[in-house]
């Protein structure tokens, strides 16, 4: 069966260079080759790139669990999870530590992003740990994911990406530029590249472009930025009031706004300070028989930061894990309790 623009055509006869539906024939892999029964030649196989980016993928178990998402169970989620192998060869799936969760490895945080985005569209919840580099051991030696990289950008915005990307420990392997447009190749760590993108998009305001290829494991490298932060931490389970809100955003930028529904432990914001801040958001205003101009903090609030998927596991540290759900993206500790955090 063929297609012949939209519309599918049964043949009896392919040519070389068509594109084909064949159906019926079971246990056939990506890579296989179909042949004739009296010349059975098989074309060389797909070379396909090891995973570098491993992720946990859990069952949601946060107080606010079953609320939004029509499949939830870890049999869910396996069943899922197996299904997806069927067509992503670069897809690797693991069991974890508890028969409630998945290591599930891909061949970057975008790759990862995009299977976790198809599984809130089909209904599922689930939570996730941030994005770990894959390590190995070779001769005693650890190795890390190294990766080429190709940017295109403005001449204006040349500077900024030569120091942020050398920041990463990006090396600089060749720069032309040509009718305003600077085009350059660097050699830099997967762990470098983890948070670059959006950050690569905001900084260039959209006018970037940015292409990668793995090019193999080698000696893992000391000292590459990150970002340290700390976050702001809902205190009880709740309802958000813009009185609260109000004290909450001298202490740094909030991620929600009044009248959302949190839950202890939820990260509802970043503290200005790199070290987390247990605050309660869910206060409410003494009321009395005085009022005064200030009553109306609504219009003082700063409005939040409305974060994307993969801001939100860029954003993620090494004790918070992000809830994902078909309606919500939240931020949360790994132990909700406060008292058992201290």
């Amino acid at each position: 069966m063929t297609f012949v623009g939209l519309v599918k055509k049964e043949i009896d006869m392919l040519e070389a260079g068509d594109i084909a539906a064949v159906s019926g024939i079971e246990n056939i892999n990506i890579g296989d080759t179909i042949a004739d029964a009296n010349s059975p030649e098989a074309l060389p196989p797909i070379n396909i790139e090891k995973p570098t980016v491993k992720m946990i993928f859990s069952v949601n178990n946060s107080p606010f669990a079953g609320q939004e998402g029509e499949y939830c169970t870890s049999r869910n989620l396996k069943e899922r999870l197996e299904k997806e192998l069927d067509n992503d060869v670069a897809l690797q799936v693991a069991d974890g530590k508890s028969p409630d969760e998945f290591i599930v490895s891909g061949r970057g945080e975008l790759h990862l992003s995009i299977l976790i985005e198809k599984m809130r569209r089909d209904g599922f919840e689930l939570q996730v740990s941030r994005p770990e580099v894959i390590m190995r051991e070779e001769n005693g030696k650890t190795k890390e994911p190294f990766e080429d990289i190709w940017i295109e950008v403005p001449e204006k915005y040349s500077g900024m990406i030569i120091e942020k990307i050398s920041l990463r420990k990006g090396l600089l392997k060749n720069m032309n530029a040509e009718n305003g447009i600077s085009y350059f190749h660097f050699f830099i760590p997967t762990r470098g590249l983890i948070g670059f993108r959006n950050e690569f998009m905001i900084d260039t305001k959209g006018t970037g472009i940015i292409n990668t290829l793995f090019a193999g494991y080698f000696d893992k490298l000391d000292n590459i930025l990150s970002s340290p932060h700390g976050s702001l931490v809902a205190h009880e389970t709740g309802t958000t009031t813009a009185y609260a809100l109000l004290n909450a955003q001298e202490r740094g930028e909030m991620f929600i706004g009044p009248g959302v529904k949190i839950y202890e432990g939820q990260v509802v914001g970043q503290n200005a300070k790199a070290e987390d801040l247990t605050l309660n958001v869910c206060k409410q205003k003494q009321l009395t028989n005085f009022r005064a101009k200030t009553d109306a903090v609504t219009d003082d609030l700063i409005p939040p930061r409305v974060m994307s998927l993969e801001q939100c596991l860029e954003y993620l540290g090494d004790d918070e894990l992000a809830e994902i759900t078909p309606r919500s993206i939240r931020l949360r500790k790994r132990t909700l309790r406060n008292a058992l955090r201290k």
